[in-house]
C-alpha cells in the first residue's frame, strides 16, 4: 500500500497513512496525536531516473568547469556533486580532499601535504582523485 505523508493543522505534527489506492481521497483522516480532522497532504520529493549516459554528460559540461582554478570552494563543489552523480563511495581521500578544498586549501597546497594519496582509481593520474591535481589540473 502506498504511504501518504500529512501534517495536523492544529497540533503541527506529521504523520504517515498508509492507504490503498482506493481509499485516497474517500477515507476520513484524523491525526493520531490529536484526534483533529484538520490535516493536510504534504507532498515528499520527486525523484526522477536518469541513465548513466545523461548523468555523465552532465559531469562533462564545460560550463561546469569556468573559474575552477582559482576557486578551491566551486572546486570542491563541483568535485563533491561529481562524486553524487557517479553514486558511488569515492573513499575517504576524495573526502579528504574536498574537506581541504572547502577549507580554502589550493590544490597544490593539499598535495604538498598529502603527497602519498596514490590508490587512483582505473589509473587516474595525478595527486589528487579524478586526476586533479598538479600539473594535471592546469590541462583543464
Amino acid at each position: 500500500m502506498p504511504t501518504y505523508e500529512y501534517r495536523c493543522l492544529d497540533c503541527k505534527r506529521r504523520f504517515e497513512v498508509y492507504l490503498s489506492y482506493s481509499q485516497y481521497g474517500k477515507q476520513k483522516l484524523n491525526c493520531p496525536n490529536c484526534n483533529s480532522e484538520l490535516v493536510q497532504r504534504l507532498i515528499g520529493r520527486v525523484r526522477f531516473a536518469r541513465s548513466e549516459e545523461s548523468r555523465l554528460e552532465n559531469m562533462v559540461d564545460p560550463s561546469n568547469l569556468a573559474g575552477l582554478e582559482d576557486d578551491p570552494k566551486a572546486m570542491a563543489h563541483m568535485m563533491r556533486q561529481m562524486g553524487s552523480e557517479m553514486g558511488e563511495e569515492l573513499g575517504p581521500e576524495f573526502d579528504e580532499v574536498i574537506d581541504r578544498l572547502e577549507a580554502g586549501q589550493s590544490p597544490e597546497e593539499i598535495e604538498e601535504a598529502i603527497p602519498d594519496m596514490g590508490g587512483m582509481p582505473d589509473g587516474m593520474p595525478g595527486g589528487m582523485p579524478g586526476g586533479m591535481g598538479g600539473e594535471d589540473f592546469d590541462d583543464l
